[in-house]
C-alpha cells in the first residue's frame, strides 16, 4: 500500500530537513576558479560576509591571487585572495563585485556524532550539488603531503555525504542550514573530511581578513581523541587525552622525544583532550618558547620540552 503523504513518516522528516538547508545554502556557496602556472583550477566557496567576503580551502587557491566565483543566480565576480593559511586549510577571499546575503558560521563544537550534516559544493564541475549524511567521527588529525612537505590539519569533522573533487571549500552545514565545516578532502568511498568552524577557526578567519595571514606556532603531531585508561583517570581526574598517531620527521615534537603511541594529556600544563586543545595553544604566541608537555608511555609518566616554531613552507 502506497503511504498517505499527508503522514509524517521519518524520512519525509528527513526530505524537509535537507531540501530547507539546500534551499537555504545554495545560493550562497559559489564555484570558483583560479589560474596558477598556466594551470586552471576549481572548487567552492561560502559567502560568509555582507561586504563580499568568501570562505574556501587553502589548497584551493593555492599560490594564485585571484579568481573567480559563480553563483547559483548565474552572477561571477572576480575575487582577490586575501590570504590563507595551510595548516587549518583555510583561505579568505574577497569578491569584486556583488556576492549574496552571508551563510550563518555555526560551532562545530556542538557536533554529535550521528548528527545530520548536509554538503553543498561544485563536484566535478556540477554546480549547486547537495548530499546529505551523517557525522562519522569527530577530532580527527589529517596529515597533508604536498611534495615534500607535510603539514597536520588537526580537529577535522568526519562525514559519510558524499564529496567528490570540487566540493572543497564548500559548505558542511546543520539541519539548521549553519555552516559547521568547510569540506577539505575525500579520503575514500563514503569518508569526506571538513575544516570545523569553531572559536580556534573564527580566530584565524579573523586574522585572515585583517592581516592576510596567520602566524601559527607548528609542534608536528597527528593525533586521535582517546579515553585516559581508568586508573590514570582517577589519579588526574581527566577522562580523554590524545594519542599520537604521527610524529612528523625533524618537526619540534620529534626533536623534543616525541613518538607515535604516546598518550598526551598537559600542554603548558593544561589538559588536552581534544584535537581543538592543543591547536588553539598554536599561535604566534607559542613560537620560539619553551612548553612543557607530558605522555603516558609504556605506563609511565613522561614529561619533555618542545619549542613551537612558526608554520612555514619548510612545514
Amino acid at each position: 500500500m502506497i503511504p498517505d503523504p499527508r503522514d509524517s513518516d521519518p524520512l519525509d522528516a528527513y526530505s524537509q530537513v535537507v531540501s530547507a538547508v539546500a534551499r537555504e545554502l545554495t545560493p550562497r556557496v559559489a564555484s570558483v576558479r583560479v589560474r596558477q602556472h598556466g594551470r586552471e583550477g576549481s572548487g567552492s566557496a561560502v559567502a560568509f560576509s555582507a561586504d563580499g567576503f568568501l570562505l574556501t580551502n587553502a589548497h584551493v587557491v593555492g599560490g594564485a591571487g585571484e579568481g573567480t566565483a559563480s553563483f547559483a543566480d548565474g552572477t561571477a565576480t572576480s575575487f582577490t585572495v586575501v590570504g590563507a593559511d595551510p595548516l587549518s586549510d583555510l583561505a579568505v577571499v574577497r569578491a569584486d563585485g556583488p556576492t549574496p546575503e552571508p551563510a550563518e558560521l555555526g560551532d562545530s563544537d556542538a557536533l554529535v556524532v550521528g548528527q545530520l550534516v548536509v554538503a553543498v559544493g561544485n563536484p566535478l564541475g556540477l554546480a549547486g550539488s547537495v548530499t546529505a549524511g551523517v557525522v562519522s567521527a569527530l577530532g580527527r588529525s589529517l596529515p597533508a603531503h604536498s611534495g615534500g612537505t607535510v603539514r597536520v590539519i588537526e580537529d577535522v569533522i568526519q562525514t559519510d555525504a558524499a564529496l567528490n573533487p570540487g566540493n572543497s571549500g564548500g559548505a558542511l552545514a546543520d539541519s539548521r542550514g549553519r555552516v559547521v565545516g568547510i569540506s577539505t578532502a575525500v579520503a575514500g568511498i563514503g569518508l569526506g573530511l571538513a575544516v570545523p568552524i569553531n572559536s580556534t577557526t573564527r580566530r584565524i578567519i579573523g586574522a585572515l581578513m585583517r592581516d592576510g595571514r596567520v602566524r601559527r606556532a607548528f609542534l608536528g603531531l597527528v593525533t586521535n581523541p582517546v579515553p585516559v585508561p581508568a586508573g590514570l583517570r582517577d589519579r588526574i581526574g581527566q577522562r580523554a587525552a590524545l594519542r599520537v598517531a604521527e610524529v612528523v620527521p625533524g618537526s619540534p615534537a620529534a626533536q623534543a622525544g616525541l613518538r607515535a603511541g604516546d598518550l598526551l594529556l598537559t600542554a603548558g600544563g593544561v589538559p588536552v583532550s581534544v584535537a581543538q586543545s592543543l591547536q588553539r595553544l598554536m599561535f604566534d604566541e607559542a613560537i620560539g618558547k619553551p612548553l612543557q608537555i607530558s605522555v603516558l608511555r609504556n605506563g609511565a609518566m613522561v614529561d619533555v620540552i618542545a619549542e613551537p616554531v612558526e608554520l612555514s613552507e619548510a612545514w
